[in-house]
């Protein structure tokens, strides 16, 4: 883990400091920690503990690594908000199987909330903010090509038109089928180079770099900040429209379809079963609201709730995962026919990634709208997307919604200054 010798206590420093700027142009090339949305957020460096965990008990052996190691600490924090002091940076795997699952204890971190700015530190590591990672370029990947991952166009079609039969047969109610996009570069992939374009083009979304996992996702499973969460509930899609007027076409044709809001239903019911045992006080809106990004429009409900006990953003991360919108509802079926009809390990995506501090506030997203660095060729991503199957899906227009998704990783490899 490499973390400090039993018994020794670990000094932890976050101090007030002057608005830093642009936080993305502050990461050093290696090892980027990023969790932003707009201009808020942290970016971190440097590694004071690692753990990779597999398996069904991931995420409590994760909690359990994280609360020894923030007993362990000496904190001295001035800054006393959700996410100064010592933070660990956390990217799951969606299966209980294969993969690794990883958390990141770093030793700088750089945060900024509601135009409040900070550095956290980690043992006597001190840092000159005006000298250290400024001007440190950005490296671009160069050209891409890009070749079919697990399962081609066709046979992704297939496999939606497989599960729409067994919706109909009435094995199940939905199901989440992904696919993989393999896409090479000319040059070692940069994720700095794709965090830039991620943030300025989706900033209503939370962009976020953990161990290689880099994207865009809109969708929060938990957010913690003392006994207050919020889970936002994104399922149901449809294009941007060519114009004003026929954005709000699609919109509307969104909120009227009956595929839509079934599908949008079964994941918010999900999230709200998955959280009335840890709330005093649970509120789940009636009806979805439209929400815009730049490529596709959503339906979008969030849930709210108090805590009763005291559970940590990991803890709810937890319970929450899977839900119905990356994975389908009854549970355990759907994951046994994404086992069945994808044919790929998803490896992170549609995991939980994030961030908890020592007070178990933090948040988590859905890993969405994200693509994951290979360790054994640094030129090459996976790139990943999903799309809700309900009765009345049809193939082609679940392959196209696929083709949209994965624009947002595709214009991020592509873009230059």
């Amino acid at each position: 883990m490499g973390w400090a010798p039993a018994g020794t206590r670990v000094k932890v420093r976050s101090v007030p400091i002057a608005d830093p700027g642009d936080l993305l142009t502050r990461l050093p090339r290696d090892g980027a920690l990023c969790w932003m949305r707009g201009t808020n957020g942290f970016v971190a460096w440097g590694e004071a503990a690692r753990l990779r965990v597999s398996g069904p008990g991931r995420f409590a052996a994760a909690a359990d690594w994280w609360q020894e190691i923030a007993t362990s600490m000496d904190i001295e924090d001035l800054v006393a908000v959700p996410g100064s002091g010592p933070i660990a940076f956390a990217s799951f795997t969606f299966d209980d199987g294969p993969g690794e699952s990883v958390a990141i204890v770093p030793r700088v971190v750089l945060g900024r909330r509601d135009g409040a700015a900070w550095i956290t530190t980690i043992g006597d590591y001190s840092i000159d903010l005006s000298r250290e990672v400024a001007g440190e370029p950005v490296r671009l990947p160069g050209q891409v090509r890009y070749s079919d991952g697990a399962m081609s166009s066709a046979r992704y079609e297939v496999a939606v038109a497989s599960a729409v039969d067994r919706i109909a047969q009435g094995e199940l109610d939905k199901v989440v089928l992904a696919r993989d996009l393999v896409a090479t570069a000319r040059e070692p992939i940069d994720a700095r180079a794709l965090l830039g374009p991620l943030s300025a083009h989706y900033p209503g979304c939370w962009t976020f770099a953990v161990d290689g996992l880099v994207g865009a996702t809109p969708e929060l499973l938990v957010r913690r900040t003392g006994d207050h969460i919020v889970s936002r509930v994104l399922a149901g899609t449809i294009s941007r429209g060519s114009d004003a007027i026929v954005d709000a076409q699609h919109a509307a044709e969104l909120l009227a379809s009956a595929k839509d809001r079934v599908e949008h239903e079964l994941a918010v019911r999900s999230v709200a079963e998955a959280l009335t045992p840890f709330c005093s006080d649970l509120v789940v809106p009636r009806a979805p609201e439209v929400v815009r990004l730049a490529n596709v429009q959503h339906l979008q409900t969030d849930v709210t709730g108090r805590l009763a006990n005291g559970e940590t953003a990991l803890d709810l991360a937890a319970a929450l995962h899977p839900t119905a919108a990356v994975c389908g509802t009854p549970t355990g079926r759907a994951r046994a026919l994404i086992r069945e009809l994808e044919g790929m390990d998803r490896d992170r995506y549609a995991g939980p990634v994030g961030w908890v501090d020592s007070r178990g506030d933090g948040a988590f997203g859905i890993a969405l709208r994200c693509a994951q660095i290979q360790v054994d060729d640094p030129r090459t991503v996976r790139m990943f997307a999903g799309c809700g199957v309900v009765a009345g899906s049809q193939p082609v227009a679940e392959l196209t919604e696929s083709q949209s998704k994965l624009l947002a990783m595709r214009d991020a490899l592509e873009w230059r200054p």
